[in-house]
């Protein structure tokens, strides 16, 4: 059970409890937090990567402190749609997980997210050097956004499903 698509994540959560988007980089493992109501994305303080097995537990750790429900997880597909090596490497991260946890995972399509969350950075006025700090955990964040919206847009057809 550990990947689900977003549509069989809404089905097993239950009220209350959080999610955590990642931003799945080369040197850091970018993180966001839900808030327990599901409706807003909060930036978290990057894991820096080391090796898989210290990633996985500092990963693992942040999960059982902040009582992580999921993970929603980036994939970097390419413009035109296509899987290229970056895909790869988050697909078998995720594979690898699996074998540490039960908490699923749900692939989200992350284009243009490090994009939409460095143009808000900038916007903030924050510098080049904490902009390079705080780009993988706004990245994570716009990428749990979405998620958060979808499961939003999913609860409500549901209940009008019950009220008709």
């Amino acid at each position: 059970m550990t990947v689900l698509t977003i549509e069989e994540l809404a089905e097993i959560l239950a009220p209350g409890q959080a999610i955590a988007g990642l931003d799945l980089g080369t040197k850091t493992i970018g993180i966001s937090m839900s808030d327990l109501g599901r409706r807003f994305a909060t930036p978290r303080p990057v894991i820096r990567r080391v090796k898989f097995t210290v990633d996985a537990q500092a990963l693992l750790d942040f999960a059982t402190a902040e009582k992580v429900a999921g993970f929603i997880i980036g994939l970097p597909m390419n413009m035109d749609g296509s899987a290229g090596p970056r895909v790869q490497a988050t697909r078998a991260f995720v594979r690898n997980m699996e074998q540490k946890t039960a908490l699923p995972f749900v692939y989200w399509d992350e284009r243009l997210s490090t994009v939409a969350a460095e143009r808000t950075l900038i916007e903030m006025d924050v510098s080049r050097a904490k902009r390079a700090e705080r780009i993988d955990s706004a990245a994570a964040s716009f990428i749990l956004q979405g998620a958060l919206d979808r499961l939003s847009s999913l609860a409500r057809s549901a209940g009008d499903e019950f009220s008709a």
